[in-house]
């Protein structure tokens, strides 16, 4: 290969990928590459995929197949969760060159220095449950908001998912390391960011210390939180999703009393049924996520709250439909990402029956997204008239900028230098 070397990503799915991403490619930037825009063209291209719906493993493909028709001489790399799941299945895909299972795509430099154009793809994979380092990633220059990994891997076993298999058991950064990560981070200028996990409320620190007296110091996603707080230069702090049963009443108060911590909480539900809770395997039931939901609103009523849900389940009647819709309803949330379930290789989901037809999954899918635009209508209609603060992003796009309040509420207003990365007093 050419000594000048270029390179490419294409990131789908979860705010982790993402950050990920960011951190592969300074990677390969230190290694002498030199980072080009995905649609341009480049003598590497690295496809970070996603595997949760079957929509993702599609859109890989035909990600390659754009590649070998604009550029058929360059080096296709494949890694993320697509790649840990199905690696024979994507080294079959005409063009794709090397694949990259969760244990070796951190070493893609090395990777890359010794591969060449052949007639077919080189796997590197293990099997997940080998897979025990933890590796810190963060995104830096993409956005104005910086996503910083805290913990990877699941040791849940929800019944639709295949995380677990693709990115293996929980492990976490040390305490330690994210503060040093995120007053790195504070030094270059960024002033939010973004907690990121598989499954984020499950963090522990790997090898707590000891105190004086010989117990372990806490070391969970609370007392994360509490030493971020004193983190000069960062300004804010979300939490990207956690679980409802992992979400307690200690967390919800440091939020409600924190000067950094965004009043925003984005809490999977997945069901509004505790029959279809209990087929899901969730660790929780509705009345559970009530309470949660109850307090974060009794202590902060302008906070956001998202919910993650999905439709379609394996055995979900309408009756057990509209209970997540009632359910739903009645909650004071602000929105909704709705998922139609999509049947995954190796689930217990799979064994499940009646299946629902996929127009009837599609039908509740719209319904959702629906309630969810009429929740956010709402929600940001309470706070026409306030005044909040927003950190406004650097992106020009047609003459025009946004940002979040601290709420999640975006702002869209003319581009003005002066306000890239700020955080303004907006009166909404």
């Amino acid at each position: 290969m050419a000594e000048s070397r270029t390179v490419a990503f294409h990131t789908l799915g979860c705010k982790l990928n993402f950050s990920e991403s960011s951190s592969l490619s300074r990677i390969l930037e230190n290694e002498g590459f030199e980072k080009k825009e995905f649609d341009d063209r480049a003598d590497v291209y690295v496809i970070n995929t996603c595997s949760v719906t079957d929509n993702a493993d599609k859109e890989c493909r035909q990600i390659v197949r754009r590649i070998q028709r604009k550029a058929p001489e360059s080096l296709v790399v494949i890694t993320g969760c697509y790649a840990q799941l199905k690696p024979k299945e994507i080294s079959e895909i005409p063009g794709v060159d090397l694949v990259l299972g969760a244990a070796e795509k951190f070493n893609i430099a090395q990777h890359i220095r010794e591969l060449s154009k052949a007639d077919s793809a080189k796997i590197c994979s293990c099997d997940i449950n080998e897979v025990a380092d933890f590796h810190s990633s963060w995104s830096v220059n993409d956005r104005t908001r910086t996503f910083l990994k805290v913990q990877d891997g699941c040791d849940y076993n929800c019944s639709f998912c295949t995380i677990p298999m693709a990115r293996g058991k929980s492990r976490s950064d040390s305490i330690a390391n994210v503060v040093k990560n995120a007053e790195e981070l504070a030094a270059t200028g960024v002033k939010e960011i973004v907690l990121t996990g598989v499954n984020l409320g499950d963090f522990k620190t790997p090898n707590p210390l000891k105190g004086a007296l010989g117990s372990f110091k806490e070391d969970n996603f609370f007392a994360l939180i509490k030493e971020l707080e004193n983190v000069k230069g960062i300004q804010r702090y979300r939490i990207s999703s956690i679980e409802p049963n992992l979400l307690t009443n200690d967390i919800i108060e440091f939020v409600a009393n924190s000067d950094k911590f965004m009043p925003h909480f984005h809490i999977p539900l997945q069901s509004g049924s505790n029959k279809i809770l209990g087929a899901m395997r969730r660790r929780y039931k509705r009345e559970l996520y009530a309470d949660r939901v109850s307090l974060i609103k009794t202590l902060m009523p302008h906070c956001a709250i998202g919910v993650d849900v999905i439709v379609g389940f394996p055995g979900e009647t309408d009756e057990e439909f509209k209970e997540t819709f009632d359910f739903l309803h009645s909650l004071d949330i602000s929105y909704l990402h709705v998922f139609t379930y999509s049947e995954r290789d190796n689930t217990h989901a799979l064994s499940l029956k009646p299946v629902v037809p996929m127009n009837i999954r599609h039908e509740r899918n719209k319904t959702l997204r629906n309630l969810s635009y009429m929740k956010m209508q709402y929600f940001i209609g309470q706070h026409v008239g306030q005044t909040r603060k927003v950190l406004l992003e650097g992106h020009e796009k047609n003459g025009m900028m946004e940002g979040y309040t601290d709420n999640y509420i975006r702002i869209t207003t003319p581009y003005r230098q002066e306000w890239a990365n700020e955080i303004v007093e907006w009166k909404i």
